[in-house]
């Protein structure tokens, strides 16, 4: 077995972790316990890693050659690399000859490594002339790079991990740090387990695992993070908790701060954010007279309207009290994707230049142009995200580049995005997986190397550098993003009659050293850091100066910022309210945000069905008094619509939302979720709902806040079917029924794994395929989905009544005990008997009992059926029934019964994801109600 050292290509922790491999295959995935960011541990979607570079799904999923469409909406073909990169130069270079350089767009990722990032803002900036060149840390970055640069002077979070151990007060906003930022999570439950003194403040409109640690929970309003802020100052001042020596010595503009925050009093703000008066008192008090103070935040703070603000608020805090630049304290922007902060540091947003360097400033400008040898950088600032769509859907932007992420699921406002996507003369899409919705839009598709293939670097949230080193070789024709660039950047050079080279690169080492090069004299200056250092010391964080052997792990210790005055400056932040405020129409806020064990569009989890154990279909949850008010029982499909489209979703009840709230997974696209609506059109998932207004300061959309309205939709007929399927067969499969799910007005199609293993060790998934409609469709397109499902067999069993528009079909195999199992079924018309038959099916429960009863209708199973629950602990398959059962023996503190649990269970003893879920089931289950003799 081989091992190499990378790092997790999810959240922008940047945990590191050992691959194991045979040479040529992916075996196994562990933390690395020597790196800093997670010391050994790992989340569920971390963990499971290994199973997402199986040969069965990089078959099944993998782009693995260069393929073109020579007519849309018809199958691709195989081309050569030669052809498809000489295709893309000429077409690119004819756009921009005949319509300019500010024709064509780069849309890119923070998946991205830096030397990619690098070489693709060198391309768009330097050789097309273009600021046209966005990337989706646009959509959840993009303001706390705002709020840091207007405050402190540069974008660059001013603390680290470490300083977790040392807060007395941490206070965490707009953010689900137990979900979205697991291992961190984990170092924060550590501290509270060594300094049980340490207060934690949480603010979220939801009531989510984050909260299950906190000390005091502020209930707020969505959108009025400011408002909060702004009161919290307006407290400190009152009752003298500022520090005015620290504001006199090392800031500026505090005055015109003062008179806004005047206004909003303790009343003002509890009617705005909703929450108790007494409360803000206590949560101004701990953040200011804590001797450190600590701010974690993340989407619910950028992914808005006033998303700049917001960041420059909270940063205000730090600064009228001084709890900055010292152990234990700061504000702390936790970064959304692996390498969103990497793409930064290359000026991979088309406001920024290289080195955090500002386009919007003429000697910044000169400083890129001669260290890329060019005349100019050209001062036109570039389309962002949304604007570059919107700019491509208004035929302004004729050609698109998109590189490692999947706006056609991941943008607000989707028919716009796909608007933009059909009407654009040439899209090309780079990209490891062929499954992603975006692909449907590409006139060539260029296949890249993805996790435990690539070779380059990543920066964290705390600034730590890291190196990412292929575990395996290639596959198929697969290249690196930054390989792939430059063959297309020499190409188009040639085009554009520009002699020699701009991108003189033949490893990722010799783009990075460039890369190094424009950060000299930086306030990221990695001048003392190279390759070797990084792979013989291990992960580094920046600024570390050529001559320094460490970096820093804390900034502005010494009070100076870099600014002009080398003073921090507070801004002014008057509160504005969301830009698409709830109303009679629209009653209700949607909020959007992330799975435990999903990552944003699940082209890499979506292909393991255990992380579907834990929210295993899309839902929108609602406050249970907003459901009984509107007559919506659980399970119920309602309509949710917003000014620009609708979509069906199944309700589920959850105490966690506020009245007149609701929330929705970010990852659900067409992908897994969609339908058709009553005019033909195709439903995209979540993001046809949302809203594309951003903050005028970062162009970040508001995301976490959509005016909706929720209606009961009336579709009597449905349908149920389930199957197990060969790992060789289940993601084709899954991709063979996606055009089906057009079909119906209301379809979702997920993957599921079970509890065992096949025949040859791996764990068994399957498909689960739900639909709606408002009659029986033809027995043509039931038939079909049976097909594909395996009902279509002579061995299956099957009732059917057309008149009725009932059908039902069930298949029963021989397993190695001899006993039968349930292999596949379906339900059409009557789906009531899903409450049984689908246990027998997903938790494998011997079935030879039932035989023909299979084909019986109604809830209540003919034979009793014994469900093992729900799965909450999805390293070891622990259920809620069976941890209930264990809470139901064990007494003692919250703390000892979740040792018996881990002790008894084992769930919670590995990455430690379900801990939150855990606690609070032990809360809602206090051992004061376990009977006498338990």
């Amino acid at each position: 077995m081989q091992e190499t050292r990378s790092t997790c290509p999810y959240c922008g922790v940047g945990c590191g972790v050992i691959i194991e491999s045979d040479g040529t295959q992916i075996t196994g995935v562990r933390g690395d316990p020597d790196h800093p960011a997670n010391f050994g541990r790992l989340c569920t979607k971390g963990s499971t890693l290994h199973l997402t570079a199986t040969a069965p799904v990089t078959r099944q999923a993998r782009l693995l050659q260069p393929l073109q469409r020579l007519v849309r909406g018809e199958m691709p073909t195989a081309v050569s690399w030669d052809a498809a990169l000489d295709n893309a130069a000429g077409k690119f270079a004819q756009v921009i000859q005949d319509h300019g350089p500010d024709a064509v767009g780069f849309y890119i990722s923070g998946q991205l490594l830096t030397e990619d990032y690098y070489v693709f803002n060198k391309l768009a900036k330097g050789l097309v002339g273009t600021n046209n060149v966005d990337t989706n840390s646009r959509l959840c970055m993009s303001s706390a790079v705002a709020g840091y640069k207007q405050t402190l002077g540069a974008d660059a979070p001013p603390a680290c991990y470490d300083d977790l151990k040392h807060a007395d007060c941490l206070f965490i906003v707009g953010s689900n740090t137990a979900w979205a930022h697991p291992i961190l999570f984990r170092r924060i439950e550590d501290a509270k387990a060594a300094n049980p003194a340490l207060k934690i403040i949480v603010a979220d409109p939801r009531r989510t695992d984050t909260v299950e640690i906190a000390d005091l929970f502020l209930p707020i309003q969505p959108g009025t993070d400011v408002m909060l802020f702004n009161g919290m100052l307006h407290l400190m001042l009152w009752e003298g908790w500022t520090d005015a020596k620290y504001i006199a010595e090392h800031t500026n503009g505090f005055d015109a701060l003062k008179a806004t925050v005047r206004e909003c009093t303790p009343d003002k703000v509890a009617q705005v954010c909703g929450v108790p008066k007494d409360d803000l008192l206590q949560a101004a008090r701990l953040f200011a007279t804590s001797p450190a103070t600590l701010s974690l935040y993340c989407q619910g703070l950028n992914q808005s309207s006033s998303g700049t603000a917001k960041n420059a608020a909270l940063i205000n805090l730090h600064l009228a009290t001084g709890q900055i630049g010292k152990p234990g304290a700061g504000p702390f922007s936790l970064t959304g994707q692996p390498n969103a902060m990497g793409g930064r540091e290359v000026g991979g947003l088309a406001n920024l230049l290289s080195a955090h360097r500002d386009l919007a400033n003429p000697a910044h400008r000169a400083e890129v142009a001669a260290l890329w040898g060019v005349p100019s950088v050209p001062e036109k600032p570039g389309k962002t995200a949304v604007e570059m769509f919107q700019a491509a859907a208004d035929g302004e932007i004729r050609a698109l580049w998109i590189a490692c992420t999947n706006p056609a699921q991941s943008m607000p406002d989707q028919a716009t995005v796909r608007r933009a996507l059909e009407r654009a003369e040439f899209v090309v899409v780079q990209e490891a997986f062929s499954t992603t919705a975006t692909c449907a839009f590409a006139d060539l598709l260029l296949p890249a190397t993805t996790w435990g293939e690539k070779d380059g670097s990543v920066t964290n949230s705390e600034r730590r550098i890291s190196r990412v080193r292929p575990a395996i070789a290639a596959p198929g024709e697969t290249r690196h993003d930054w390989s792939i660039a430059t063959d297309f950047a020499r190409r188009l050079e040639r085009r554009l009659g520009r002699a020699g080279t701009l991108f003189p690169y033949d490893t990722a080492e010799s783009v990075w050293n460039e890369h190094r090069e424009t950060t000299r004299g930086r306030d990221l200056d990695i001048t003392g850091l190279s390759y070797a250092m990084l792979d013989d010391l291990g992960p580094q964080q920046w600024p570390l100066k050529e001559g320094e052997s460490s970096g820093r792990a804390r900034l502005y210790e010494d009070g100076v910022f870099p600014t002009p005055d080398g003073r921090a400056r507070f801004v002014d932040t008057p509160y504005k309210p969301v830009a698409e405020a709830r109303e009679a129409r629209y009653p209700f806020s949607l909020n959007t945000g992330r799975l435990r064990d999903q990552w944003h569009g699940m082209s890499r989890t979506g292909t393991v069905g255990r992380l579907f154990g834990h929210v295993a279909e899309p839902m929108v949850q609602m406050n249970p008094q907003d459901m009984a008010r509107r007559q919506i029982g659980e399970g119920d499909l309602v309509h949710l619509t917003s000014k620009r489209g609708s979509i069906l979703l199944p309700a589920r009840a959850s105490t966690e939302i506020g009245l007149s709230q609701a929330f929705v997974a970010m990852h659900w696209g067409e992908e897994y979720l969609s339908g058709c609506s009553s005019t033909g059109t195709r439903l995209a998932g979540i993001n046809a709902l949302t809203t594309p207004a951003y903050c005028p300061t970062s162009k970040q959309p508001e995301l976490k806040h959509t005016a909706v309205k929720i209606l009961k939709a009336e579709l009597p007929w449905s349908l149920l079917t389930m199957a197990w399927l060969p790992p060789e067969e289940v993601l084709a499969v899954h991709r063979a029924l996606q055009p089906l799910m057009a079909m119906f007005p209301f379809a979702t199609c997920v993957p599921f794994s079970g509890s065992t293993k096949d025949a040859a060790g791996a764990e068994r998934s399957g498909l689960l395929f739900r639909a709606a409609a408002h009659d029986a469709p033809a027995d043509a397109l039931l038939e079909q989905i049976e097909t594909l499902l395996g009902l279509q067999s002579a061995d299956t069993l099957r009732y059917a009544d057309r008149r009725r528009g009932q059908r039902r079909s069930v298949r029963l195999v021989r397993r190695a005990d001899q006993s039968a199992g349930l292999e596949a079924f379906l339900l059409a018309g009557d789906t009531s008997a899903e409450a049984w038959i689908a246990t027998l099916l997903r938790e494998e429960l011997p079935a030879q009992s039932y035989g023909r009863l299979l084909l019986s209708p109604g809830a209540r199973a003919p034979l009793a059926v014994q469900s093992r629950g729900k799965p909450v602990c999805t390293c070891f398959n622990v259920t809620d029934l069976a941890i209930q059962g264990e809470l139901g023996r064990c007494g003692g503190t919250p703390d000892e019964r979740l040792a018996a649990l881990q002790g008894t269970l084992k769930c919670g003893t590995n990455c430690g994801s379900c801990i939150p879920e855990l606690k609070r089931m032990i809360r809602l289950m206090p051992s004061e109600a376990v009977p006498e003799g338990a």
